[in-house]
């Protein structure tokens, strides 16, 4: 049988960074359980065991992305390599998509069925009128059944401003990618490193808008549903832009190299995908978490 239609494909050797990988996401998850649990009880804890997490993360992407760097630069992606790049970030993207909408489910389910069970509706009436006779249906939950009080993150301000520059981060990262391929290196530096700086200035902005919850408006994650599903959807969106922020860096630090070509860069077309996801998920927060 002929195999000249066949391409080499190239099956790298066992890696030790999925394993290091998930070790650092169970830190992460045991140190911000543990954080959260000791904050409600008055006290400090958790804070070394989230951040060690965060550092093995940090350690194993450095390590998976130089790895998988060197093996572009030796030439041993095929086509049919480059293809399954495509559709393995393309499952990475949906399976986001499936985690952020459990997310917006709970949000959802939050607001329109089990708060107007707690005012009685459906069939609801006697837990109504037993439990918490006083208690109003209304969103944002600014008080609880249990009488806590707390104040909604208007949508103007900081959010606001939070919004413009991740909408125009998209638009220079475009701009970006349309001087990749035409050839403009000087340009692509630029835009690239326009959209890094507005990503800092996001993240910086969303640091100031937990600091201002807590002190100012009382949102805290024990401030009801309201808090929690405050804190849950901006907090996780928040971490996807710091690792988006991450691939870029590298993908920047990639371009100062040399690397990349016209019409060969992937990685950078993968790390475009990631940044415009998330900024889809922000437009959706915005509406539905700050404005409606």
């Amino acid at each position: 049988m002929s195999t000249q239609n066949y391409q080499k494909y190239y099956v790298p050797t066992q890696s030790p960074w999925p394993i290091i990988g998930a070790i650092g996401l169970f830190l992460i998850a045991i140190g911000a359980g543990t954080t959260v649990q000791q904050y409600a009880k008055g006290g400090s804890g958790g804070g070394y065991l989230l951040l060690s997490g965060v550092a093995v993360i940090l350690f194993m992407l450095v390590g998976w992305f130089r790895n998988v760097i060197r093996e572009s630069m030796s030439g041993l992606y095929s086509p049919q390599m480059d293809r399954s790049f495509r559709q393995g970030m393309s499952w990475f993207i949906f399976s986001e998509v499936m985690f952020f909408a459990a997310f917006f489910g709970a949000l959802f389910y939050a607001r329109n069925i089990a708060v107007p069970w707690l005012a009685g509706e459906s069939n609801n009436a006697m837990t109504h009128a037993v439990l918490w006779p006083n208690f109003v249906d209304t969103w944002p939950l600014l008080i609880t059944p249990d009488g806590k009080t707390t104040q909604a993150m208007p949508w103007h301000g900081v959010p606001l401003v939070n919004t413009i520059l991740l909408l125009t981060s998209s638009i220079t990262l475009h701009w970006a990618h349309i001087n990749l391929e035409r050839g403009k290196r000087t340009a692509l530096k630029l835009w690239l490193g326009l959209t890094i700086i507005l990503g800092l200035f996001f993240i910086s902005g969303q640091i100031y808008e937990y600091y201002h919850a807590y002190t100012d408006l009382n949102l805290t994650l024990d401030a009801g549903i309201y808090g929690n599903t405050f804190f849950l959807l901006t907090g996780f969106h928040g971490t996807h832009v710091f690792l988006g922020l991450v691939f870029l860096s590298v993908l920047l630090a990639r371009i100062i190299s040399g690397h990349f070509t016209t019409n060969r860069h992937f990685a950078f077309q993968a790390g475009s995908w990631y940044w415009h996801f998330v900024d889809v998920v922000w437009l959706c927060l915005f509406v539905f978490v700050y404005i409606l």
